[in-house]
């Protein structure tokens, strides 16, 4: 062989050799998290793209159990992700959170023995500064909550098969505060909080078998909402935690209430589109459920619009008629006429109310509205961004409200209507009525009270959910109190509605007995 030839095989084997050594050092030590199920693959997916904005070459290792459906698997493996199918370890504990049945799983990362050392982190996690640092920590390291409790939710492992087996045979007897694993570990390593603070820079010899993680290795936005601060210096600031229970940064309506949030939903949004439809953390059936809910509110409306008001009144769409509604409108309240109360009806000449008349319009009123409420967050999908659940809750909310309370109006008119006859009123009387009112009254005081009713109700509910971030207030406590401040004047206002708009109904329907002006009914 010449020497040109040699040498360059000499060159190709040691690149070969440096490549191998390079391999096996970033498989020695890995990231890992867990998943149970579906429901938190948008949260691996963004601590993943965390993990690889700081840079890391480090292994990510996510073991998924059989809750975990196929798709999500290929979308993990497709953002980089080691897919490592596990089966659950039983909670032994038969007083426990429901969500809590799979959680002993998570000692499973202490038998990772493929990896000399692991950084364990919950799928509800990010990383906004690199953490690579942590590999040089003990055998076993944690953070401490409230000053004696150690949060299972970043660790770092030394895996050991025997550590492993140990653990499993003691996970019947010792006791778990929590009825989690967390509580197991509290008390597997029951003088933890003992334990020397981990320095990076300043490693401890001999090394200890445990160490503490500071606070920036495990930052709880739980306590960051008591002082709407982070407890340590945000710029050294390394891990997130989102602690908050049922109010995980993916749901939507999380953002709108804590200000961390932002930093999560921002990592999301540059998430690739490994898989067709996935770029920005989207899913492509939410996609599709998203454009439904946006779309049948508007068909809904739109057929009870035509059904009620477009067949006699088409008149009601021209610019000419909408112009005449609105000087009507302005001298009406200038000249502060106001509805009729049910006091005033029950002892006039028409048929009686019921003393309680006015009680049942804003009991039906506030069912409405609860119920509208509930719908819209029980129908969007919990993932979605941000602002897009907010439009598809006021949109479901408003509507719904609508189509219900408006049900129950249109039920109250033709009470009205059908009482008025049977008081004995004749039909010259309903002409003589309407003799009078001609094209001027294609849309009467009751129809105009209505709509200023709608949209008072309408702006005064988006005012009050908006008005902390329209302010700038940052602070959950205030946010809550201005929310609520906001919810009273909302009640006040839909008590006093609920009540004139159920009025104006029944005095229309009197007004219309003969069911000649019926179909201009338009609330």
């Amino acid at each position: 062989m010449r020497p040109p030839a040699l040498l360059a095989a000499l060159v190709a084997a040691a690149l070969l050799v440096l490549l191998a050594a390079g391999a096996g050092a970033a498989t020695e030590e890995a990231y890992v998290t867990l998943l149970y199920g579906d429901e938190f693959v948008l949260g691996v997916r963004v601590l993943g793209k965390s993990l690889r904005d700081t840079g890391t070459r480090r292994d990510m290792v996510v073991l998924v159990s059989d809750g975990v459906s196929e798709y999500s698997r290929k979308l993990l493996q497709a953002d980089g992700w080691i897919v490592n199918r596990i089966t659950l370890l039983a909670n032994p504990n038969q007083v426990r959170p429901k969500r809590f049945w799979g959680v002993y799983t998570k000692l499973k990362i202490f038998n990772m023995t493929d990896y000399k050392k692991v950084v364990y982190l919950d799928a509800d996690t990010i990383v906004v500064k690199s953490i690579d640092d942590l590999f040089k920590c003990g055998q076993f390291c944690g953070n401490l909550k409230h000053s004696e409790r150690m949060n299972s939710g970043v660790m770092v492992v030394e895996p050991s098969e025997t550590l492993f087996n140990d653990m499993i045979n003691k996970v019947g007897s010792l006791p778990s505060y929590t009825g989690g694993d967390q509580g197991f570990l509290n008390s597997y390593y029951s003088d933890f909080p003992n334990s020397r603070v981990y320095e990076p820079d300043s490693p401890l010899t001999p090394e200890p078998k445990t160490q503490r993680l500071s606070t920036l290795y495990n930052a709880d936005v739980g306590l960051y909402m008591l002082a709407n601060k982070w407890m340590v210096d945000e710029k050294e600031l390394r891990v997130i935690h989102y602690t908050l229970g049922p109010l995980k940064p993916w749901d939507w309506f999380t953002a709108w209430l804590v200000k961390p949030v932002e930093i999560w939903q921002d990592i999301r949004q540059t998430l690739e589109e490994s898989l067709p439809g996935t770029g920005g953390g989207k899913n492509p059936h939410d996609q599709l459920v998203v454009k439904i809910l946006f779309i049948l509110p508007f068909c809904l409306l739109l057929f009870g619009y035509y059904q009620s008001c477009f067949q006699t009144n088409k008149e009601l769409i021209s610019l000419r008629s909408l112009c005449a509604f609105a000087r009507r409108a302005r001298h009406k309240y200038k000249s502060e006429e106001s509805l009729p109360s049910y006091s005033v009806l029950s002892n006039g000449t028409h048929s009686k109310l019921p003393p309680y008349f006015g009680a049942i319009a804003v009991l039906v009123c506030f069912v409405s509205a609860s119920f509208s409420l509930a719908l819209a967050f029980a129908i969007i999908p919990r993932q979605v961004m941000p602002w897009t659940g907010l439009l598809l809750m006021f949109e479901w909310t408003f509507v719904s409200f609508f189509l219900l309370f408006g049900s129950y109006l249109r039920f109250v008119y033709r009470w009205g209507s059908i009482s008025a006859n049977h008081a004995g009123f004749s039909n010259s009387d309903s002409s003589e009525n309407h003799m009078g009112s001609g094209h001027q009254r294609s849309m009467s005081d009751c129809d105009m009270d209505a709509t200023f009713y709608w949209i008072g109700m309408a702006i005064i509910a988006t005012v009050a959910v908006l008005s902390p971030t329209i302010l700038g207030i940052t602070a959950l406590f205030t946010k809550l109190g201005l929310m609520v401040a906001g919810g009273v004047v909302l009640a006040s206002f839909m008590t006093y509605a609920a009540e004139h708009l159920a009025i104006s109904a029944f005095n229309k329907g009197q007004k219309d007995r003969n069911g000649s002006r019926t179909r201009s009914f338009c609330f």
